[in-house]
Parts: structure tokens; sequence; C-alpha cells
């Protein structure tokens, strides 16, 4: 069954990103540079990008002017970002841009990966959209052993812990690696046709 995963490295004290919107602090652990395959999903058909996110990563490998670098992070697979801009797009990148709820665009983003997971890359508050939708089925983090004080949150949302399982814990290098299946409420989907706007 296809599931919706954010995945993502955060800091000890819960920042995906520091306060200048940068992950020079994850690529200064060891291993956050180039991570064990264990640290990233394994069936991911299709990734899902805030516009902050894609930005940064566009800024970061200077994607514009050497597109080919793209697939290094994303392969081949269909990426979909939530946007109210218009953004570049780098050549050949089968990206699709997409404004409003997320639940307007849930139909195309699970048929654009047929029978693999969906990967929610970024950032922290449209992952907390998708949960609010009751989209999301699970959450896996990387913690590094990195305390940045302020920057952009790994998840600006309440959720209780009878909204979350604890499936696994392990330490991979220098990371702890926790992955947690969302519940639902009360047992049904209901949840799923609510949602705020989705901007990154």
């Amino acid at each position: 069954m296809r599931r919706i995963i954010y995945d993502t490295a955060t800091s000890l004290d819960g920042f995906i990103a520091d306060a200048e919107g940068s992950l020079s602090w994850l690529f200064a652990v060891e291993g956050g540079e180039e991570p064990d395959a264990s640290l990233l999903p394994g069936d991911a058909g299709v990734l899902v990008e805030g516009s902050t996110t894609y930005e940064w990563v566009l800024a970061e490998s200077d994607i514009l002017a050497h597109p080919e670098r793209w697939y290094e992070f994303h392969g081949d697979r269909a990426t979909f970002v939530f946007t109210t801009r218009e953004l570049p797009r780098p050549a050949g990148a089968d990206i699709t841009f997409v404004s409003g709820p997320v639940i307007d665009a849930l139909p195309r983003i699970r048929a654009a990966a047929g029978d693999r997971d969906v990967w929610v890359v970024g950032g922290g508050d449209l992952a907390g959209q998708f949960f609010d939708s009751g989209a999301l089925d699970e959450i896996s983090v990387s913690v590094a052993p990195v305390t940045l004080g302020a920057g952009a949150s790994l998840l600006p949302r309440r959720i209780d812990s009878d909204r979350l399982s604890l499936r696994s814990a392990q330490m991979v290098g220098a990371f702890a690696r926790l992955v947690y299946d969302v519940r639902p409420t009360g047992g049904s989907g209901a949840s799923r046709e609510l949602l705020p706007m989705a901007m990154s």
C-alpha cells in the first residue's frame, strides 16, 4: 500500500534548517553530506517540497546553471513543489508546481507515485499540512548531534502521543534514526477531507 512519508534530518533541538535557512550544519556532521542509504526512504516514487526547500536546493547546487545536478538527489522521480509564485525549472526535470490546498493535489500526487511511496522532503509546515489532512502515514527523522537554537521547525504542529506510534529506533552512524507511524483520528479517514492552504 502506498504511504506518504515525511522523512528528514533534524537537529537535536528540533530544527531542519538554521536561522539563515541553511543546511550547512547538516553537511558538517559525519555522514550528513552523503547519508547512509538506510536514512532515506527506500521506495519513494514521488517527492514533495515546499518552495523554500526547492529554492534552497536550486541555489545550493547552482542547479539552474548545471541542471544535471538535479538528478543527484531527485533522480528521475516526479517532484511536486507547492508555491504561490512562479519559480524557475531546471532543464529536463520532472517538476509540477501546485498551489492551494494539499487535498486538491493529492489525487495527482498519488497517481504519479503509482504503487510507490510519496516522500515529503520539506519544509516542516508543508509536512504539517499533510498531517492536518490525515494524509500523512509516517514521520521518520534522523536526529543529528547538533543544536541550532533557532531556525525552521521540524514540524510546527502540536501532535499528541496518541497520534504517533514508535516503530523503530536505531543508531546509524552519528544519527539517531526514529520512525513513527501516524495513527488516524478516531480510526477513520474522515480527517483526510480537511486541509488548510499549503505553502512552504
